[in-house]
């Protein structure tokens, strides 16, 4: 590789920002924006139109579909998945005049934790290690690892292993892969 080729991908019509941190074999496409000071880890997937701000960190194996943007103080663990147009905010009581940049509140998307298409995730929020959020779900608390969550507020309406498979009950094995897990008190856990 010479010393002006990139160990990643950035198509033609999208903008890389001078200090902004890209892992190698990351991808990013169509019309998107990354700020300086945004990090994004190895072999992660940036879809069309995606904006990511100066304060949001990725981790690796990071998958961003179309139209979503991550804006400051949002953290992605490694392996999660933002669905095609889902919301993320980072102030609770934005106006337009009035400045609230220095409110901006932290949201972490934990290891593993899926967000499906038009989900919104109200800011100051942390969705859980594994969790599926359902698409167009409204996230208004914390959502617990393992958790299955949708409607208008997040409700949890289930488990889900690591694999993605809805568990039938709390406890026992995956049905899919065979993953064993246990109820402890109102936690799921890998048993």
């Amino acid at each position: 590789m010479s010393k002006d080729e990139k160990p990643y991908f950035v198509h033609e019509s999208s903008y890389v920002d001078d200090g902004a941190v890209i892992g190698e074999g990351t991808k990013i496409w169509h019309f998107s924006h990354i700020m300086p000071g945004a990090v994004i880890g190895k072999g992660c997937s940036i879809g069309q139109n995606v904006n990511i701000g100066s304060k949001a960190v990725l981790g690796d194996n990071v998958k961003v579909q179309n139209n979503v943007s991550i804006y400051d103080n949002i953290t992605l663990e490694d392996d999660t998945f933002c669905g095609p147009s889902m919301v993320f905010t980072n102030v609770f009581n934005p106006r337009s005049h009035v400045s609230r940049k220095d409110e901006y509140m932290d949201t972490l998307v934990k290891r593993g934790a899926t967000i499906g298409a038009n989900a919104t995730v109200v800011c100051g929020n942390t969705i859980g290690r594994y969790a599926f959020v359902g698409a167009g779900a409204v996230v208004v608390t914390d959502v617990p690892d393992y958790a299955l969550v949708y409607g208008n507020p997040a409700r949890r309406h289930g488990w889900v292993c690591q694999c993605g498979e809805k568990l039938e009950l709390a406890g026992g094995a995956c049905r899919r892969c065979g993953t064993e897990y246990k109820l402890v008190g109102d936690t799921l856990q890998p048993a």
